[in-house]
């Protein structure tokens, strides 16, 4: 009978050290490269110094990583056939310089830890790291990715929101990746320091109806702003702000703005004029604390998408290929 409990407690004990092999953990790297993230933190800043792009064009990358196949790094993937991720047309606009501050990192850290730290955590501490140098909030990040085995152009498409979506199509995007609409709209704020390009946006402006070519929940003379920016046939590389006010810091300010009909998508405006979630909107806009609460919810939430951990997947040695 004692061999028996004996057995029975080993077993339990097996079953559970396995389940945490394939847990995020704040600690991951505790013992195998303790000082990774201090080392990418270092990477962040600097690449920060030299352009200010890093900070949106590194969230955004994390964002569009995460909602196909889940946080594994496979956007970073590159492909001689041009159909790796990366080359969709909803990523094509993914600004080189997120991709560059993930590599220059990933180089140091194996310096310190080989074959160590997966490309997909490197992504989720730069996230982290780009959100409070821009003065968002600070917090920890769990750890423990593994980076993914599948990079494909066609598996983009259906799985990014769209600049014209409405709130329920958000809502049941962000629903498949278990985010709720609080998480959404909280997710939504990081167009705080975003930037997009004239045609993501140019029907509000040109093109809206047949009765009012300009979209009637735009403020006028934001119009009048943009029109400006993003003429017709405008030069397709253009890209302007998606917050007008304080387009270099990571505050509550996109919410003041939709309040003030200064959204610059139709998918950031609907969250202001849908009653369902108006609320939220203007709790926001007037309580940068609940943002900021909210946010760090939302985005460690969005760092649990699809992860790959245990044996699953691969630490990648060059981010941009697979191992060989």
């Amino acid at each position: 009978m004692a061999v028996r409990t004996w057995l029975m407690i080993l077993f339990l004990v097996f079953m559970m050290m396995q389940k945490g092999k394939g847990q995020l953990s704040e600690t991951f790297y505790r013992t195998s490269c303790p000082k990774v993230e201090s080392i990418v933190r270092k990477v962040v800043t600097e690449k920060i110094n030299q352009t200010f792009v890093t900070i949106p064009a590194t969230l955004r990358m994390f964002f569009h990583d995460c909602f196909v196949e889940g946080c594994d790094a496979s956007v970073l993937i590159s492909s001689p056939n041009g159909d790796a991720e990366k080359d969709a047309p909803d990523n094509l606009s993914l600004a080189g310089d997120g991709f560059d501050t993930v590599i220059k990192a990933k180089t140091e850290v194996e310096k310190s830890c080989p074959r160590v730290v997966s490309c997909a955590d490197i992504l989720t501490i730069a996230t982290r790291d780009v959100i409070e140098l821009a003065g968002g909030p600070s917090f920890k990040v769990e750890l423990g990715r593994r980076d993914g085995l599948i990079s494909k152009a066609s598996r983009i498409t259906g799985n990014l929101p769209d600049p014209n979506f409405n709130l329920t199509q958000l809502n049941t995007m962000f629903a498949k990746n278990n985010l709720t609409q609080t998480d959404m709209i909280a997710l939504s704020g990081a167009h705080t320091v975003g930037f997009s390009h004239c045609s993501r946006f140019a029907n509000r402006l040109y093109s809206f109806s047949p009765s009012s070519p300009v979209d009637p929940n735009l403020d006028p003379t934001y119009a009048q702003q943009l029109m400006q920016a993003c003429p017709q046939n405008v030069d397709p590389r253009i890209a302007i702000n998606t917050d007008p006010a304080t387009p270099q810091t990571f505050d509550n300010m996109y919410f003041q703005n939709l309040v003030a009909k200064k959204g610059l998508f139709t998918s950031d405006e609907v969250l202001f004029t849908n009653k369902a979630s108006q609320a939220t909107v203007i709790d926001f806009a007037n309580n940068p604390g609940d943002f900021s609460g909210a946010f760090v919810t939302a985005i460690r939430k969005l760092g649990r998408v699809g992860v790959k951990t245990g044996n699953a997947g691969q630490i990648r040695v060059d981010c941009t290929a697979f191992n060989s």
